[in-house]
């Protein structure tokens, strides 16, 4: 992965190589994502792909939530924010980046706009969710589930244009942990070994089994291999890129550095 000022949130992510060898690179400004899959199935690692071409990008701000704490940690020291398991942390949060986001459109309607672009004066934002499902449907009660659960949705209806980019992880996105009218929201699916046809359509979305794209038949063997939903519309099978703990460290203090630098800098 290239580790220079030039990356920017704006280019294609490198996530890995398709079935032939060939590199697969997936735009996400302006775009969400939704992952799925069984544990150890790559979730994570795709994830971590993608947090590590934003914090490299120094157009990009990130806001981190992570209800496990150790999968999106190391990115802490590039992270605006960064949510542990506090559920309230998460909320409060999410209500910011609703008003970030009012703001934006607002500035968009009296540019005469309606998309943020690059020489923007704000700095496009990645929301990356760790095991959404804790958030939504784990801790709390259920008001403070559903009002989380609602105030996702709005960002991930709302938030393409003003340059919000909602990326989150699961295990089995079904309707009693994302409700089915935001999971619906996310265009780009990545559905990663699952244990059956039906769990792998909840990811990637209706149908897709019946039609010969299933990821529960990827070996149990092979991990970081998925199927991916992104430009063309059509299930592209992957494998994705892999990062050790090492290396997301490594670019981690990288990354930190560079956004020092940039800070000290404009001071």
């Amino acid at each position: 992965m290239p580790a220079d000022p030039s990356v920017s949130i704006f280019d294609p992510v490198h996530v890995g190589v398709d079935e032939f060898g060939h590199p697969v690179r997936v735009p996400l400004i302006y775009r969400n994502l939704l992952i799925g899959g069984e544990p150890g199935g790559g979730k994570s690692t795709l994830l971590n792909l993608i947090v590590a071409h934003a914090a490299l990008s120094l157009d990009c701000r990130l806001c981190l939530l992570d209800g496990k704490q150790v999968e999106l940690g190391q990115w802490k020291s590039c992270a605006d924010v960064f949510v542990g398991p506090d559920i309230m942390h998460a909320l409060a949060t999410l209500r910011r980046m609703q008003i970030v986001m009012d703001n934006r459109y607002a500035y968009l309607e009296v540019a005469g706009r309606r998309k943020t672009q690059r020489d923007d004066v704000f700095s496009p934002i990645l929301v990356a969710i760790d095991e959404i499902a804790y958030f939504s449907a784990t801790v709390g009660d259920k008001k403070t589930r559903e009002d989380f659960a609602g105030l996702l949705r709005d960002l991930v209806a709302r938030g393409r244009a003003v340059g919000i980019i909602v990326v989150a992880a699961t295990q089995r996105p079904s309707s009693d942990i994302i409700p089915t009218s935001l999971r619906d929201l996310f265009a780009w699916r990545c559905a990663f070994r699952c244990t059956t046809n039906v769990s792998s359509d909840i990811v990637l979305g209706h149908g897709w089994a019946d039609r010969g794209w299933s990821s529960n038949t990827i070996s149990p063997t092979n991990p970081g291999v998925g199927l991916l939903i992104a430009e063309g519309g059509i299930p592209q099978l992957i494998k994705a890129a892999y990062l050790d703990d090492a290396a997301c460290a490594r670019i981690a203090i990288h990354a930190a550095r560079m956004r020092a630098d940039r800070k000290e800098r404009a001071a």
